[in-house]
């Protein structure tokens, strides 16, 4: 992961200053990857780096920091000898305190872990070089993180039972970008998840257009005409996956009738119906957790099918 500058400057928004601690290097086996953060605030956290002792010792090193006003901190922690931690590898964990003073502007940043100077040149171009996503790197007592890449869309046609429960899990999930889609305000929750786009609108299908082409898609409407016109439209439109929620009964015949419309057996086998994976159950949570190993699985390449009736 990188450095998620609107994460932390809702944190600092909504609970003052704050310190970041990020796994900025690790050897052997470790809990998390280099990149994971978490932010600790005076009387909150939010994030993981992996629980446990090493989680515990880095929560009460930021409240520390809190309380005393230091800008940085850096340590290497053995897991077992220091911390009785049964990982075998060691983390290098990074500690840095924000405020809206000190909040970085957006894109990759190069921070000195010690007294400030000039930045040297083997740190500047390490900068310029990285990728959007790319993991952290510490060069010359500096720490340098990429800019975030951009979030995957996620448009889901519809808010009932399932597409509530999918919403619910996806949406806490880091790199996505949810627009949610029914036919009227009452339709959504009272409380729609943070980071979710949610859109009432009388004719859905005339949104198509709007999503990128490279979104995923999981259509879950209540209405089977309206289903079939928001296929139809997505592959008029083009799309990174595509899901139905259905039985194989109904994609049968949905695959009729989009052929009837003029669209090509191969165009029509990327939409995915059934969606998730029956093993689970019919359960709109069970139905959720299927979903959301697949677009994990997948990216936004494919969606992984369960052709069981």
């Amino acid at each position: 992961m990188s450095f998620d500058r609107d994460a932390l400057a809702a944190c600092i928004a909504a609970h003052g200053a704050a310190v970041r601690v990020l796994v900025a290097a690790t050897a052997g086996s470790a809990p998390r990857d280099p990149g994971t953060a978490m932010l600790v605030w005076e009387n909150g956290q939010s994030g993981t780096i992996g629980g446990g002792a090493l989680e515990h010792e880095a929560v009460l090193a930021a409240r520390d920091m809190l309380e005393a006003g230091r800008a940085t901190a850096q340590r290497r922690l053995p897991l077992g000898p220091a911390l009785r931690q049964c990982c075998g590898g060691a983390v290098t964990l990074v500690w840095e305190r924000f405020d809206e003073a000190t909040l970085p502007p957006p894109g990759p940043r190069a921070r000195a872990m010690g007294p400030a100077g000039d930045m040297p040149e083997a740190v500047a171009r390490k900068r310029a070089a990285m990728r959007p996503g790319a993991p952290p790197a510490l060069l010359d007592g500096w720490l340098i993180e990429a800019a975030m890449p951009e979030a995957r869309p996620l448009w889901v046609w519809g808010a009932g039972h399932v597409g509530r429960a999918i919403v619910s899990v996806m949406a806490p999930l880091p790199g996505r970008a949810i627009t949610w889609i029914d036919l009227a305000p009452d339709c959504f929750p009272d409380d729609i998840p943070e980071g979710v786009t949610a859109i009432p609108a009388a004719n859905p299908a005339a949104l198509m257009p709007r999503a990128p082409a490279e979104a995923d898609h999981l259509i879950l409407t209540r209405d089977h005409d309206l289903d079939l016109a928001l296929c139809h439209a997505a592959l008029a439109h083009g799309f990174a996956s595509c899901g139905l929620i259905g039985s194989a009964t109904k994609w049968a015949r949905f695959r009729s009738r989009l052929s009837a419309l003029g669209h090509s057996n191969a165009l029509i086998s990327r939409i995915a119906c059934p969606i998730g994976d029956t093993s689970l159950g019919r359960d709109p949570q069970a139905i959720a957790v299927g979903v959301a190993s697949a677009l994990l699985k997948g990216g936004n390449e494919k969606m992984t099918r369960d052709r069981a009736v």
